[in-house]
């Protein structure tokens, strides 16, 4: 192949991961515009249009810019953080079933988060404002057992002991929270079972506000570390001959990956395979180049995440299904079919 061939296909990868990018925001704006207008309480075109331009009624200011828009932010931070997070899990440990959930980590996080709701009230600004940072922190004790467990001296990260360890240390730490819920009050257990089904409880800008840093400052990161990623993709020994530190890197990683995932848990709950799901989709359809697979994803992980909570407030109008539950109706299936395909 010349190198005229070579510039040429580069262009063609350039231009379909481009149109595919720009399909997924189109498609995120157009849930955007349904989402605004899925509830209880119905919205005409006209009166929405109205509200966005501050002519609305003091109720239609109330339901749209405190309860929808919100809702709706934090569903797409919640799932682009969730699904970058996974595309970098499966690029460092080259292991196409890892994702921040399956692996243990949003069970880490969310037994921070649980522990600290079972004895603070999270009423005050300062307490939602730290419900990230500890669920970073149990993520974090999460990850470093898992890593410590798969890794083996001589043979590096295996990509069969990270998931299976992942696996065993999701189900320890899923039955602490149990045996946790016991002590509860009926309220705190009440939230506690709904938080743990995926709802999208944080819903006011205060929560916006809450993961959005980690949101801004880890994405860049990930993004500007897409070329190491690549190199991570093919292997230890050609990432050690190519001049990566790999286990450097690949620690520096994991935390941008369990920081993305654990922000994103302390306001959302337990929503599992949008990791999973969001890099797969993309990655039949530009490729495995990270400096696109990750905006992919990003793009992807919001829309699911973005839908699964729309269809969860209409299917039942007026009670709500969680959204972990609609996207576990897609995930559960997908992950058997990749558990099979992947021997």
């Amino acid at each position: 192949m010349t190198t005229i061939d070579y510039a040429s296909a580069d262009r063609k990868r350039k231009k379909k991961a481009t149109l595919t990018l720009l399909v997924f925001a189109a498609l995120i704006l157009i849930t955007f515009i349904i989402s605004m207008n899925t509830g209880f309480i119905r919205l005409s075109p006209g009166e929405l249009i109205q509200t966005l331009f501050g002519n609305g009624t003091a109720q239609q200011d109330l339901i749209l810019f405190e309860f929808r828009l919100p809702r709706i932010v934090i569903s797409i931070l919640v799932g682009a953080s969730l699904a970058v997070s996974g595309c970098v899990m499966q690029g460092f440990s080259r292991n196409a079933l890892a994702d921040p959930g399956i692996l243990g980590i949003n069970a880490g996080a969310g037994l921070a988060v649980v522990l600290y709701i079972a004895f603070v009230p999270i009423e005050t600004t300062s307490s939602v404002m730290l419900l990230p940072l500890l669920a970073w922190v149990g993520a974090g004790v999460t990850a470093t057992i898992i890593y410590m467990l798969a890794f083996k001296k001589g043979d590096g990260l295996s990509p069969t002991r990270l998931l299976l360890t992942g696996i065993a240390i999701a189900a320890a730490i899923s039955a602490a929270m149990i045996v946790l819920t016991l002590k509860l009050s009926p309220e705190q257990y009440s939230f506690v079972a709904k938080w743990m089904a995926g709802s999208i409880w944080g819903s006011n800008w205060k929560y916006v506000m809450s993961v959005l840093p980690f949101f801004l400052i880890l994405l860049p990161y990930v993004m500007y570390k897409a070329k190491v990623l690549n190199v991570l993709n093919m292997g230890d020994h050609i990432s050690f001959g190519l001049g990566i530190n790999v286990e450097r890197e690949r620690r520096l990683l994991l935390a941008a990956a369990v920081g993305l995932a654990a922000s994103s848990v302390s306001i959302s709950g337990g929503i599992g395979f949008v990791g999973l799901i969001a890099p797969h989709l993309v990655r039949r359809l530009i490729g495995p180049q990270h400096q696109f697979l990750i905006p992919g994803a990003a793009l992807a992980g919001g829309l699911l995440v973005l839908m699964a909570d729309t269809l969860g407030r209409w299917i039942i109008q007026p009670s709500e299904i969680p959204a972990g539950i609609v996207v576990a109706c897609i995930g559960a299936p997908y992950f058997l079919y990749l558990l099979a395909k992947s021997k």
